[in-house]
């Protein structure tokens, strides 16, 4: 597996060594028999790219669970793969890193939107995902912003298994049911830092309640604009961040009374900002391309 390093300290004789593997690497992505990916992240929640565009869609399950192996793949988060669109700048996909599917994935939006806007010399894009249509902007400090919609907040969208009050499920805890394009199931307790995130993730991950699994997030208010939130995925276990769930998180303390509409959530893996809006819940934050590298025709025949 080749790799190239992204923005770091290297020049003369290193620079040229790296740019011509770099080079040979991207035109053996052109042979059928292997496969170019980017590594990014976006406040530590990591993610495997794909770009598809111009071939059709590549991902299998199977690919993304032996991608998603961070001793014998990449390892990742989950994976995206960009795709060709006729409504919109390009469309999405994703995977999560036991070979399952995602519905939305917001801080890997973010980061495919940053890569796209520079390929297209622009500050905005448009894309669809299972979501729906979406916009991206870039704003003045680096970050990217992207529309994550509206908020699932009838049982049946979220989807739950039966009706129930999605802002007081009959579950230990008290905890909130909110549809990003993705479950979840928002505690809110006094310390997420003494949570066992691990623990209970695992079990609620899969409650009977989500028929589709749920992803689980704990939070803990620090101010009415400012929360502390942890994270367990479903398909991923703990990350570092989640960008529905940082969404979902925000949209559910509203809806309690403990924020307002714009909050500042301390994840794992940094900051990220919420704003629910009137079309929709924006994320906003950082975004960081780390490498690229081609998958070997060795590593794909052994799927």
């Amino acid at each position: 597996m080749l790799a190239r390093w992204g923005q770091g300290a290297k020049s003369g004789a290193l620079a040229k060594t790296f740019d011509a593997a770099y080079m040979r690497g991207m035109e053996n992505a052109q042979n059928p028999s292997s496969i170019g990916f980017m590594k990014m992240h976006g406040a530590g929640n990591d993610f495997v790219i794909i770009d598809s565009r111009g071939r059709g869609a590549v991902v299998t399950a199977a690919l993304a669970q032996a991608l998603g192996d961070r001793n014998r793949g990449v390892g990742f988060d989950q994976l995206a793969e960009i795709r060709d669109s006729d409504a919109a700048d390009f469309a999405l996909d994703f995977w999560n890193s036991d070979g399952s599917r995602a519905g939305a994935c917001g801080n890997a939006t973010r980061c495919v939107c940053d890569f796209m806007m520079k390929g297209l010399g622009r500050d905005a894009v448009t894309l669809v995902t299972a979501r729906g249509a979406l916009h991206a902007v870039r704003l003045a400090d680096g970050r990217v912003s992207v529309n994550m919609g509206q908020p699932q907040r009838d049982w049946a969208e979220v989807p739950l298994s039966h009706a129930v009050d999605v802002l007081h499920l009959p579950l230990a805890g008290d905890p909130v049911a909110i549809g990003m394009g993705n479950p979840h199931c928002v505690f809110f307790v006094p310390d997420a830092e003494a949570v066992d995130v691990a623990g209970l993730g695992a079990v609620l991950e899969h409650d009977p309640l989500y028929p589709q699994r749920t992803n689980v997030e704990f939070a803990s208010v620090v101010a009415p604009d400012h929360l502390r939130m942890r994270v367990w995925e479903r398909g991923a276990g703990i990350t570092l961040a989640c960008g529905s769930g940082t969404c979902a998180t925000v949209v559910a303390a509203h809806l309690r009374g403990l924020t307002g509409r714009r909050v500042v959530v301390n994840v794992d893996g940094g900051l990220l900002e919420v704003d629910w809006r009137d079309d929709g819940v924006w994320l906003t934050g950082p975004v960081a391309h780390v490498f690229d590298g081609v998958l070997t025709p060795a590593f794909l025949a052994a799927l």
